[in-house]
């Protein structure tokens, strides 16, 4: 045992590692599940909170007037607001533009709509950049953008289904304009049946957001008025209602994984390598020296399901950007570094206790183990 420390430790790691193929394999991939699984559950949901941020921000709007107790994300609201606010909006001291957005959420992907009279959410800022066609020109008409066009192989004049009608297409605009879809507000009105009530107002300032923004608070008192950057600050998963819980059952179940997967592997690993256990403390190896080469073996596994769970991750998220553009997965150092973390902690809780029950053997009886 005079080269255990050296060469030879590291050759019996990797020969215990090489003899049993199959296991290891299984070993490394319950572990790249865990890393693959954390990251796009946690990279989608961050990627579509910070796609929406962006999207609202590019509206071009300074200021969002909710109802009371709207929701932050629209989706959640409620078209409760009378289209003829915008009326008393507008005489408010300091703001320039005024524009009623009703908000529809596509029951068959999530997906929303924006109701929107063009004129008013046009001027909002620079105004849409068409790639091709142009504004509506009938109430059967819809505005999609760039990345909608692509995922559905939409062209100006097409035919194209949404919320029980047919629409046809009229204008492919550049994204990041609140929604992927427009259309008229009379006819969201209408498909909504809200009664002349739209979802929310987006409001641009003159010159002080925020003297603006308290101008309207007190012409409109009991209202949400907040400023962009205030709503923006806002737009987090935290936010997002049951996410909080939803993330945290996923990264257990992530964790989970790889500790029970790794688990099993050593524990039958101590099994099999009984007499090699004896051999090893007849020859001098301590408790500890033991210990040490079953969690030095969970360990190299971990490390190579942490490779490949980042290669597949990152694999994945080329393809889903390819196969669905517009759909953001969000990868941030700080999950990414944490879920690396989560795969080692799940493989060396799932090593501990075969560890500790390997060093634990009598060199006689595991000798005389057949």
């Amino acid at each position: 045992m005079t080269n255990y420390y050296g060469t030879t430790y590291w050759q019996l790691l990797w020969n215990n590692l090489k003899a049993r193929p199959i296991r290891t394999t299984l070993s490394v991939m319950g572990v790249a599940l865990q890393v693959t699984f954390v990251l796009l559950i946690v990279g989608m949901t961050l990627g579509w909170v910070n796609d929406w941020q962006k999207r609202v921000e590019g509206v071009g709007a300074d200021l969002l007037v909710q109802a009371p107790n709207a929701s932050i994300f629209f989706q959640f609201s409620n078209a409760v607001l009378p289209e003829s606010l915008g009326e008393s909006l507008q005489k408010v001291s300091g703001v320039d533009e005024v524009s009623p957005v009703l908000v529809i959420a596509n029951q068959k992907n999530l997906e929303i709509v924006y109701g929107i009279d063009y004129a008013s959410f046009n001027g909002l800022s620079k105004g849409f950049v068409f790639h091709a066609g142009g504004p509506f020109a009938g109430a059967s008409d819809l505005i999609v953008d760039d990345l909608q066009a692509a995922r559905h192989h939409l062209h100006v004049g097409d035919k194209y289904p949404l919320l029980g009608r047919d629409f046809t297409v009229c204008g492919i605009v550049a994204h990041g304009k609140g929604a992927r879809s427009y259309i008229p507000l009379a006819t969201a009105e209408e498909l909504a049946g809200s009664n002349h009530r739209v979802t929310l107002f987006y409001v641009r300032s003159l010159g002080s957001t925020e003297l603006t923004r308290q101008a309207i608070v007190r012409t409109l008192p009991g209202y949400q008025v907040r400023s962009m950057q205030e709503y923006l600050t806002l737009m987090n998963s935290s936010n997002l209602p049951g996410m909080g819980p939803f993330l945290d059952v996923m990264i257990l179940l992530g964790v989970s994984i790889s500790f029970l997967v790794v688990l099993l592997t050593m524990h039958t690993m101590v099994l099999e390598r009984t007499r090699e256990i004896g051999v090893l403390k007849a020859l001098g190896a301590s408790r500890l020296e033991i210990a040490r080469l079953f969690l030095a073996e969970s360990a190299f596994m971990a490390l190579v399901g942490v490779a490949a769970g980042l290669t597949a991750t990152f694999l994945t998220r080329a393809f889903l950007h390819y196969w669905t553009p517009g759909l953001a997965v969000l990868l941030t150092p700080e999950w990414l570094v944490g879920s690396v973390g989560l795969a080692f902690l799940g493989a060396l809780m799932g090593a501990l206790y075969p560890a500790w029950r390997a060093s634990g053997f009598d060199p006689v009886e595991a000798l005389a183990f057949e």
